[in-house]
């Protein structure tokens, strides 16, 4: 059987294959190796995944994460798999970006970028990411994501620049106050799910002038500091994935066309598509 995962910093699903190619789908929390031990991957994996595997019969597993950046930090994740499953054969732990790359493109080339809880864009070969710009996390980058978008409305609401009757609106959904804000902000883990925790208020006011003006600018942003850079990105197409860019959609192509480049696909969830790349 092959198990893959697909994990963000909020949940992780995963696809457990078996050789007939039946297919089911398993959800977890999230990881990332860059806030958790070995030992509370393990933990969470044992109490919420083990119990629903087939755990002898799992023989290749094919993990893509967030904060998965390289072999120093990869091994958290994949130490807590191998002691979950000792019979596996095939324990590979990779970047998020490489999953989204091969979920979207496939085995062709392209310009392949994540929109979801935090941002990041590549250029792929169609096996392999070539190059990238640096991500530098949600306080210093991830332009265009869920976490920038949602910091971006509560700034502007704390700072009196939303219209009243978003303000009004606003202030009717959450009554949020200055001292939650910056508690959630400054000394609770994860600002960034915290913050994309807000888009909901802008999917539910999307045909407002500055709803759509906010998620357009903040998309150009995102085209500006990490695709436009990539070479050949106007002679490739610009696939994306995550949730921002499915719900965000059209204003993801207006921002896409004013820049000039061309939109390849939208994935909201890269899991399927993931199975199809590992059975070809």
């Amino acid at each position: 059987m092959i198990l893959i995962a697909d994990s963000g910093s909020t949940k992780t699903d995963w696809l457990l294959i078996d050789r007939q190619g039946s297919r089911r789908v398993l959800q977890t929390n999230g990881f990332n190796p860059y806030y958790q031990t070995t030992e509370q991957v393990y933990t969470t994996l044992q109490t919420q995944l083990l119990p629903e595997l087939p755990a002898d019969d799992v023989t290749d597993v094919f993990f893509y994460g967030a904060g998965c950046s390289g072999p120093a930090v990869n091994h958290i994740i994949a130490d807590a798999i191998r002691r979950l499953l000792p019979k596996a054969q095939t324990v590979d732990v990779n970047s998020d970006m490489l999953g989204a790359a091969r979920s979207a493109a496939g085995h062709e080339s392209g310009i392949v970028c994540i929109l979801g809880t935090g941002s990041n864009a590549c250029r792929y070969d169609g096996s392999q990411i070539t190059q990238g710009i640096l991500s530098l996390g949600f306080w210093l980058g991830d332009e265009g994501s869920g976490g920038y978008l949602g910091k971006t409305l509560v700034r502007d609401f704390f700072q009196n620049r939303l219209p009243d009757d978003l303000r009004i609106a606003f202030v009717g959904k959450y009554a949020l106050d200055r001292p939650t804000l910056l508690e959630n902000a400054y000394q609770k883990p994860y600002p960034n799910r915290y913050f994309a925790g807000f888009t909901p208020f802008l999917t539910e006011h999307l045909t407002h002038p500055y709803v759509q003006q906010l998620v357009i600018d903040a998309f150009r942003l995102f085209l500006e500091t990490y695709v436009v850079r990539l070479p050949d990105a106007n002679k490739l197409p610009i696939h994306f994935v995550g949730s921002i860019a499915y719900y965000f959609k059209a204003q993801l192509g207006q921002a896409v066309s004013q820049a000039g480049l061309a939109l390849g696909r939208l994935v909201k969830s890269p899991i399927d598509q993931l199975a199809d790349y590992h059975r070809a």
